[in-house]
């Protein structure tokens, strides 16, 4: 059983940034990032192998976002760079001990209760 905090969210105005963190209480072999706006599907945003080697990233956050985890404390980072309008949404983080299609939703086994992110233009 792995929980799943997330913290750092708030309010920004266009072209800002805001760092993104979730503390889990055990480990796993992927940790990603997800959101959620609303009256929308929740959508992929990035992820990461447990050593930190491997990343993946949603095309519409390359190169803004920044994903990176500290395995000595148990936290991955989202780094959120230029924030648009359009990314606003609630963040969740999660994670899954199994490879596979690190976008899709039904395959992480855990999940944390999300941070509201609003980006104003």
């Amino acid at each position: 059983q792995v929980q799943l905090v997330e913290s750092g969210g708030g309010s920004v105005q266009a072209g800002g940034s805001l760092r993104l963190s979730c503390a889990a209480s055990g480990s796993s072999y992927i940790m990603g990032w997800f959101r959620q706006a609303p009256g929308k599907e929740r959508e992929f945003v990035a992820a990461v192998t447990w050593t930190g080697g491997i990343t993946s990233y949603a095309d519409s956050v390359k190169g803004r976002f920044t994903i990176s985890r500290d395995n000595a404390k148990n936290t991955m980072y989202l780094q959120m760079n230029s924030l648009k309008p359009e990314d606003t949404a609630v963040y969740y983080c999660a994670a899954r001990y199994q490879g596979g299609n690190w976008a899709a939703v039904y395959e992480y086994d855990y999940w944390g209760q999300g941070t509201q992110v609003t980006v104003s233009s």
